[in-house]
């Protein structure tokens, strides 16, 4: 036994010593930690978009100006995306501005959407009330995806037009937002029951089983801000301060 043990001792020490053998074994490991790290960076290399949705009119555009160029320029409404890099002293991020409108937005959200490391949900804060339906929908698409409830990217509501002597504060907008999406919730689960009972169980469930939704029940990070896009100026974008602000946090 003891001689088994003492040959088998003898065979290996000599390939462990062989720099053959240490070289390979050198190779093997720094081949696996490269596509590590290049998997890692290409991964975070493709989540460095920060997203603008939101309804049509609720001033996406002029703040995509605003943040990418510093200017002030007269917008429309958009029919295709507006995509531009912005640099900030930490990284170097790529803002999307996505359509709002309904026949337009679905798309190009899913094309962009796998890429987002941050979304920012505009909403107009004069004509909440009224489209708060329109609103809360799309808002609950957008967390309810699944890209996004696998990625968790960070959520800003954004309550531009605060210039405006009718605008509802950014408060008052959650508690809005908070209520018409619990009733969203409730629509969107008896419509998938009474389609397909087998499917209800399948779906994501924003918030917390048997509780009024609220966004800090959600797996994500979801702030809220007040800006006015359509005041300051360009050097001095002080309305705009809370986005870029948020921004640089990424």
């Amino acid at each position: 036994m003891e001689s088994e043990v003492l040959k088998e001792k003898i065979h290996t020490e000599p390939m462990l010593n062989d720099p053959r053998y240490i070289t390979l074994l050198s190779l093997v490991v720094l081949i696996v930690t490269l596509l590590f790290w290049w998997c890692f960076s290409r991964r975070r290399q493709q989540r460095r978009s920060v997203l603008l949705t939101g309804l049509s009119d609720s001033g996406k555009t002029l703040l995509f100006v605003r943040l990418a160029y510093s200017q002030y320029r007269q917008t429309f409404t958009s029919m295709k995306e507006n995509v531009e890099d912005y640099i900030t002293s930490n990284t170097a991020l790529r803002i999307v501005d996505l359509p709002g409108q309904e026949r337009l937005r679905n798309k190009f959200y899913d094309q962009y959407k796998a890429s987002a490391k941050a979304i920012v949900y505009v909403v107009d804060s004069v004509t909440i009330q009224k489209e708060i339906r329109d609103v809360a929908e799309y808002l609950y698409t957008i967390l309810a995806d699944p890209t996004v409830q696998s990625y968790s990217p960070s959520v800003l509501i954004l309550c531009n037009k605060q210039d405006q002597p009718l605008a509802k504060g950014s408060q008052v907008i959650k508690s809005l937002l908070e209520k018409e999406i619990n009733l969203v919730r409730v629509t969107k689960s008896s419509q998938l029951q009474s389609v397909d009972p087998s499917q209800s169980n399948k779906t994501t469930f924003l918030g917390k089983m048997g509780k009024d939704f609220e966004f800090s029940h959600l797996n994500c990070r979801v702030d809220i801000a007040e800006c006015s896009a359509n005041t300051g100026d360009d050097d001095n974008p002080a309305d705009i301060k809370s986005l870029q602000e948020w921004i640089l946090k990424l």
